[in-house]
């Protein structure tokens, strides 16, 4: 268990270890959910890109994409029509 203290501005230093294991350095940000009543905190960047690729998943199925070569001959076609 680490611990933090909370400034009197409302701010606290993340403990080196807690950094570590949530891959963040100085000027990353940090995300704080609430997840069953308990605030969870976050690499900001890393659920971003979790989300990102949970919004793709099954686009290259409804694309009808089965294999690499058929993404990159989709992109080249883009390119074509541009």
């Amino acid at each position: 268990m680490e611990l933090a203290k909370i400034t009197t501005r409302g701010q606290i230093t993340i403990p080196i270890e807690i950094r570590r294991k949530l891959g963040v350095k100085d000027g990353d940000k940090v995300v704080f959910l609430e997840e069953n009543g308990r605030i969870v905190m976050g690499n900001a960047a890393m659920l971003a890109l979790k989300m990102a690729q949970e919004s793709f998943t099954g686009e290259a199925e409804r694309l009808g994409l089965k294999t690499e070569q058929d993404a990159v001959d989709l992109v080249k076609d883009v390119r074509r029509n541009q």
